[in-house]
């Protein structure tokens, strides 16, 4: 029993007068992973046995779905290739894997069967698209190691992920229930909900592991999916033909204890900055002593008010502002001196070129020229460059200004102008 591919041209013209049946999908939809084929006849009977494929019907298979010919619970040939395709029984199994891998084919060896044809033939097609738009929120805080913060925080994470079935004959003998004649995405959603957030958890921890922020999550939905991806490799992928396609966080939110710890350390971050923590000392005293004149019980008390608040803090503001003054100082020399070094380091590069311009690389802004070597330096037959008496490369001893050649000339270079032979190194 096998397939024939049928000419589109021929739908329409008079080879479709000797078909018997067409078989289509049943109401297949964007979430639907597997579904009955069913008989449509020509004439006024629309509607046929969807369990008994007659030798000769044809059977449309549509882009982004597989189609398997079954034929007494088993598997007798398949199409992944949109088209119309005969039913014939004569021929051996066509194996049409249209966009998907060859690995198909070596599935099919594992349930192929190689029966005579019976009356119990039935059609499936199985959706190869993505499947998008399948939610996901953790019940439960998902614990998350914070390098930045150095803190165990706690993280609720909620977004869409899709999936796809790449091994659609895998799918449908492992995993698919048996005997179904329609499977949506709701019917498995329990099972790979519970299976997703194991693998988002061992996901996100391996995020930790890897040091990324925790506030960063939200925009790795690339990198999430390829953490998804191994750790559902050997459940998912192997086991069941299923792939992750993507993940989308939509949101993150933190606990309380986990917020109290973020602001902690980024008001700190803020306050060892020195002009940040001077303004802020510059603000209190402001507020209090505009807190201190607006006292109720009238002008004199709000005087002595302002008088005891300034006596009381003025101490510690005074200090505190000192060590701010001090340590915004010592921030302005470590600039400065920043500065400097980089000048300096341009200073010890520059170089002027016989054009004129001064440059800090190894070519001249202005001509072109190469950056002329220093005084001194030589060439090591190994090819490196030194200034010394010995060459940093491969220990040879600098040459001489002058050398006599074996051929009796005198040189300067590293090979002769009479007879071109190397100079020795000695």
């Amino acid at each position: 029993m096998g397939l024939i591919s049928a000419a589109i041209s021929s739908v329409s013209g008079s080879l479709a007068d000797s078909w018997k049946d067409i078989i289509e999908p049943d109401d297949m939809t964007d979430s639907t992973l597997i579904v009955k084929g069913v008989n449509v006849r020509k004439g006024s009977n629309k509607k046929g046995n969807s369990c008994v494929i007659s030798n000769g019907s044809v059977i449309h298979v549509y882009p982004n779905t597989l189609m398997l010919l079954m034929d007494g619970g088993k598997i007798v040939d398949y199409s992944a290739q949109e088209g119309y395709y005969e039913v014939n029984n004569s021929s051996s199994p066509s194996l049409f894997n249209g966009e998907l891998n060859e690995t198909l084919k070596d599935t099919w060896e594992r349930f192929k069967f190689g029966g005579t044809p019976s009356q119990n033939q039935t059609v499936y097609y199985i959706n190869t698209a993505e499947i998008k738009g399948i939610k996901f929120g953790t019940r439960n805080p998902v614990n998350y190691f914070d390098n930045f913060y150095n803190a165990e925080l706690f993280l609720r994470a909620h977004g869409t992920y899709s999936i796809k079935i790449t091994d659609p004959i895998k799918f449908f003998s492992e995993f698919a229930p048996k005997g179904t004649g329609r499977l949506e995405i709701k019917d498995l959603s329990e099972q790979l909900f519970n299976e997703f957030m194991d693998a988002l958890q061992s996901a996100i921890n391996q995020m930790s592991v890897d040091g990324v922020r925790i506030s960063a999550i939200t925009s790795k939905s690339r990198e999430l999916s390829k953490y998804m991806a191994d750790a559902l490799d050997a459940e998912w992928t192997d086991l069941r033909g299923i792939e992750i396609c993507s993940v989308g966080m939509a949101s993150i939110s933190y606990d309380d204890e986990s917020k109290a710890l973020i602001n902690m350390r980024n008001k700190g971050a803020m306050m060892s900055d020195a002009t940040i923590r001077e303004g802020f000392v510059q603000s209190s005293i402001a507020q209090g002593l505009q807190n201190a004149g607006s006292n109720t019980s009238g002008a004199g008390n709000a005087f002595m008010a302002m008088n005891m608040g300034m006596a009381g803090a003025g101490g510690f503001m005074n200090a505190a502002s000192q060590t701010n003054a001090a340590q915004m100082q010592m921030q302005q020399q470590a600039m400065a001196q920043q500065q400097a070094a980089q000048q300096a380091a341009m200073s010890a590069n520059s170089w002027k070129c016989s054009c004129g311009a001064e440059n800090s690389g190894n070519f001249c802004n202005n001509c072109g020229s190469k950056k002329p070597a220093p005084a001194g330096e030589w060439l090591c037959s190994c090819g490196t460059k030194n200034t010394g008496n010995f060459c940093g490369g491969c220990g040879s001893k600098r040459p001489s200004a002058d050398w006599k050649c074996s051929c009796g000339a005198v040189n300067t270079g590293n090979f002769c102008n009479n007879c071109g032979s190397k100079r020795q190194q000695g």
